[in-house]
């Protein structure tokens, strides 16, 4: 387990909330930081009547509302994105910013906004992402059932290399499971994908709620290893292994943003699950779907169910 990192936490893999924060950012973790090539994740926290300005330097972003809305001024466009009250309250809208470019961020009400980055090297148009178009997919079933808003996965929203969705876990279910992995590049099989878990939990009756992650090493790579009691603002760093479960605790549902991004070619999200737990896929066709799924739908947008991991 490695100590050298530049954060520090229950691990250099788990960054607590705070741990993280730099200047305006209460997340700021960019290649350099993460001691990676390609993933980045920023948090930004606006007061009313707040704006940032924003240069995209070598990496795409989209900029998406945790809570609350904002005005996204890019290239001479205005996007305006109408946000969320919180993540457990629906899907939202958001906006794509290229590399090579300045944007400001401004919100009338103020909110909590997160900033998805990879380094890339196609510039493609800022575009505006409306919540309507965001599949929401419910995965696995039974104690195994999870909500999965695709607003920037591949196949769904073009980007040159980042990849981005949000996961939602009742309280008492597991996600990430079976534990899977996606740290080398095997055509047709893997992809080798850096990945970053940004953490949400649920308070119930006034109380703060946690979660749980785990990591294992996988033999390739840094031989992550992270076993952490996840809590609103955490992070975990994922530059191998294999990771998963996530674990909501009964009582408090679990979100988190996931972002991904590595040096293949082909933009895709191939895993490869553990073996010691693949077999878990066979039990899932005999048991419903959590019945608290989904925990809320894009607006228009079709559902869709399937046996994938995350």
């Amino acid at each position: 387990m490695t100590t050298s990192d530049p954060y520090t936490g229950s691990t250099g893999f788990h960054l607590q909330a705070g741990k993280a924060a730099a200047g305006p950012y209460a997340v700021d973790i960019d290649p350099a930081r993460a001691g990676w090539g390609y993933s980045s994740l920023r948090v930004l926290d606006l007061p009313p009547g707040g704006s940032h300005q924003v240069a995209t330097g070598d990496s795409e972003w989209i900029v998406l509302p945790l809570n609350g809305g904002c005005t996204v001024e890019t290239e001479g466009r205005t996007f305006e994105l109408h946000g969320r009250d919180s993540v457990f309250s629906g899907v939202t809208d958001f906006a794509y910013l290229p590399r090579d470019a300045h944007a400001q961020i401004a919100s009338a009400a103020g909110g909590r906004f997160a900033l998805t980055g990879a380094r890339c090297e196609r510039r493609l148009p800022a575009r505006y992402g409306p919540a309507s178009a965001v599949p929401v997919e419910l995965r696995g079933t039974g104690n195994c059932s999870r909500q999965v808003n695709n607003f920037g996965a591949a196949g769904v929203f073009e980007c040159d290399k980042l990849i981005a969705v949000e996961v939602l876990t009742p309280g008492g279910n597991w996600s990430s499971y079976p534990p899977h992995k996606h740290d080398e590049c095997r055509p047709g099989e893997e992809s080798e994908l850096e990945e970053i878990y940004y953490f949400e939990i649920a308070e119930a009756h006034g109380n703060e709620g946690v979660g749980y992650q785990r990591v294992s090493p996988s033999g390739h790579g840094r031989g992550t290893d992270v076993l952490a009691e996840v809590r609103s603002g955490d992070v975990v760093l994922i530059p191998d292994g294999w990771h998963g479960p996530s674990i909501a605790a009964p009582g408090h549902d679990m979100y988190y943003l996931n972002v991904m991004a590595g040096p293949g070619q082909e933009r895709d999200w191939l895993i490869c699950d553990h073996p010691d737990h693949a077999w878990i896929r066979a039990t899932w066709p005999d048991q419903p779907v959590d019945a608290r799924l989904p925990l809320y739908d894009a607006p228009d947008a079709p559902d869709a169910s399937t046996g994938d991991t995350r």
